[in-house]
């Protein structure tokens, strides 16, 4: 046995020790701090809103609802769901600004009522939804249909 770990031993890789180095550059970043912000003028500079995808986002927005009126709003930079019927304004915020990466300016949430339809003389229903107008900061902008 005691030969056996003398071989071990003989062919065992010596373990590299880990030395941190540190270069002159690296030294100066510390020293000076933080990057400071360089605006020019008066005009605040815009932070990037990280984008996120979470579990809880999917549990308020359904999908973008899609209409005539709907596509009119983008030129407003307003844009529209279908949420569901639990969520509110605040929830609608969050989970738009998180998916999307935008800063939301303003959230109006209607409830479509169910409609009674008839076809054929057959009287149906129709369900109703929710559905949020999401209104963005300026110069934001999202791609929700690809072209």
């Amino acid at each position: 046995m005691a030969l056996l770990s003398k071989i071990k031993n003989i062919f065992k890789k010596p373990e590299a020790k880990k030395i941190k180095k540190t270069s002159a550059a690296s030294a100066k970043r510390k020293q000076a701090g933080p990057p400071q912000s360089k605006g020019l003028g008066k005009e605040p500079i815009k932070k990037a809103v990280p984008k996120k995808k979470l579990g809880e986002v999917y549990r308020i927005l359904k999908e973008p609802h899609v209409s005539e009126k709907a596509t009119q709003l983008y030129d407003e930079n307003k844009y529209t769901f279908k949420i569901f019927p639990w969520a509110n304004k605040i929830q609608v915020k969050n989970a738009v600004s998180d998916l999307y990466g935008v800063r939301v300016k303003d959230v109006k949430i209607i409830n479509i009522k169910s409609k009674i339809r008839t076809l054929r003389g057959q009287k149906g229903k129709k369900h109703g939804y929710k559905k949020a107008i999401v209104a963005l900061e300026e110069g934001e902008k999202i791609e929700i249909l690809p072209h």
